[in-house]
């Protein structure tokens, strides 16, 4: 893929300058749903985030109840996503092999049988789609904040994206370390001027073992393979419930966080050839069916789309 690289300069309202490095970019506030812990660490003006991606030793199993199924919350969901990467923080430059890693990632997302695990959701707006186009990425090298608020990150993605479109997905990815935080990732949505966006939060996960899926078949890095597998439960999050009425089950996981941390085979491959150890994702259907893969509490609902 070939990409139109240029600098970008901007302004901040106290007059400070700002410098990016832009590849084809495409779009960004924020609102959203939460677990009680992520919502305490939040000011109570800040929108709460969704899809929170728990670290291992901070991770429940879904609960098994009467009706473990996700059910539609009277909302839409995403018909097509489309990706534009943000790196920020003071440590990042274009030859990090996670911007390339992350790049191929995206791009073999793109109507690959593990992104078509989705598709059987619907929404107002019709039916989960697995296209997604990937519109490049952009370097933002002034000092990133930590994700405990969707405030920041959402400031960051409506002041690096020049044109958000309303299908755009913003997946921000600083160089902050987890430190005692108790997640990985999460994601969220809001609105940049008039203009509805999703957005999703993730730390560096270099060296983190509550975030690693201990990838050793693909060969990828292991901060790669960490973030690759988060962005997977992030994304297809995103897909099916990106304004907070799309499908979660009666204690609010989505599809990710009902198969996070569950492995079925050692690799899953995208289209573009590549291939990534990456979580199922939860399927009403292969549960309706029985012929699923079990999450953490023996449900089998899970799917990989190998």
């Amino acid at each position: 893929m070939k990409c139109r690289c240029f600098s970008l300069r901007l302004f901040a309202a106290i007059g400070l300058l700002a410098s990016f490095t832009l590849l084809q970019p495409s779009a960004i506030s924020a609102q959203g749903r939460s677990n009680t812990e992520v919502m305490d660490a939040q000011d109570k003006h800040e929108p709460p985030l969704m899809g929170v991606h728990w670290a291992r030793e901070f991770a429940n199993g879904a609960r098994p109840n009467k009706t473990p199924n996700m059910t539609w919350h009277s909302g839409q969901i995403m018909n097509s996503s489309a990706v534009t990467a943000i790196y920020w923080g003071t440590s990042w430059t274009s030859s990090n092999p996670k911007i390339s890693g992350l790049e191929s990632f995206y791009i073999g997302f793109s109507g690959s049988n593990y992104a078509k695990t989705s598709d059987e959701y619907t929404g107002t707006n019709g039916q989960v789609g697995s296209n997604n186009s990937y519109g490049g990425y952009i370097i933002d090298t002034t000092a990133a904040t930590g994700g405990n608020q969707t405030g920041p990150i959402l400031a960051e993605v409506c002041k690096v994206i020049p044109n958000p479109v309303s299908n755009g997905y913003y997946p921000v990815y600083t160089d902050v370390k987890r430190g005692s935080a108790r997640y990985c990732a999460w994601h969220s949505y809001g609105t940049c001027g008039t203009t509805p966006v999703q957005i999703a939060f993730f730390f560096d996960l270099d060296g983190d073992a509550g975030c690693d899926p201990q990838d050793s078949q693909t060969g990828h890095p292991q901060g790669v393979a960490a973030l690759a597998n988060v962005s997977a439960h992030e994304l297809s999050e995103a897909r099916t419930d990106p304004r907070n009425g799309g499908w979660y089950d009666s204690q609010g996981a989505e599809n990710g966080d009902k198969c996070a941390w569950t492995f079925n085979i050692p690799s899953v491959k995208f289209t573009n050839g590549s291939v990534w150890k990456l979580q199922g994702e939860w399927s009403n259907a292969a549960y309706n069916a029985g012929n699923g893969y079990p999450n953490s509490s023996g449900l089998k609902g899970c799917l990989d789309g190998h």
